[in-house]
């Protein structure tokens, strides 16, 4: 077939035109999920034992700090940990940190949908076309014209371009779609490794202020209530001195 590009984006009343910007799509959304998940695996582990060392040396600060300085999306799941630290109860600190993962986990499967959706359109787009194709084809004849095979066979197989190029393009649309997936699932299973980890060691006991200290008014409650027991004890101390030195006087009385 000597076609031009247009006359073949003709084909199927259009479904040509459906299906090729099913595959631009497709590939678009194929370069930038490569984008967002170029290293990202790999800039994790670094900032992970960063802030992993920065901790268990004692110096959470440093690694706030290098949180702070990283583009990795990890280092904000990171800085909620610090963020909430010692401003709520421990377990809300974790929770916070579990959900801002699960949120990161979300941008990384962004826009995937696209990809498993043109995957189980694209055929039927293709078939659309196909079946739009033969009806025109097989309309114009004439009712009482002979047909021959060299007449029906050029502009079916025209028709039937349409259903190969859907197929084509689900075909690459679901090979990206489960690479992608495959990617999402190793990085949100690498996040959670590293997130325990930095839980583990920012929730320490030491790390978290545990008891809290008594409020002023309270402490001088507290010595106030000391002072009035030891003058009482100290009262009774000298009643019985007074007891006992008033029985010895009587006693020597009379024995006298």
């Amino acid at each position: 077939m000597d076609q031009s590009i247009w006359e073949l984006m003709q084909h199927g009343g259009g479904a040509m035109i459906v299906v090729v910007a099913f595959s631009v799509i497709a590939l678009g959304v194929a370069i930038e999920r490569l984008i967002a998940q170029w290293n990202f695996v790999t800039r994790a582990r670094a900032l992970g034992n960063a802030v992993v060392r920065c901790l268990g040396r004692g110096a959470p600060d440093e690694g706030r700090s290098a949180c702070e300085r990283s583009s990795s999306p990890i280092a904000d799941v990171f800085l909620v940990g610090y963020e909430r630290l010692g401003r709520t109860r421990i377990e809300h600190v974790a929770t916070a940190v579990h959900r801002e993962r699960l949120r990161v986990n979300q941008d990384l499967r962004a826009r995937l949908w696209m990809l498993g959706t043109i995957g189980a359109t694209a055929p039927f787009v293709g078939l659309f076309g196909t079946v739009v194709g033969i009806m025109n084809a097989m309309g114009k004849f004439k009712a009482d014209e002979a047909v021959k095979f060299a007449n029906v066979s050029g502009p079916i197989s025209e028709a039937l371009v349409v259903t190969a190029a859907g197929i084509l393009v689900a075909v690459e649309a679901v090979i990206l779609f489960n690479f992608f997936s495959q990617r999402a699932n190793r990085i949100a299973t690498e996040m959670k490794l590293l997130t325990d980890e930095f839980l583990e060691l920012l929730l320490e006991p030491d790390d978290v202020p545990g008891k809290k200290e008594p409020k002023p008014a309270e402490k001088e409650k507290a010595a106030e209530k000391s002072d009035k027991a030891a003058d009482k004890s100290d009262k009774a101390d000298k009643s019985d001195k007074a007891k006992k030195s008033k029985g010895d006087d009587d006693g020597d009385r009379e024995a006298a």
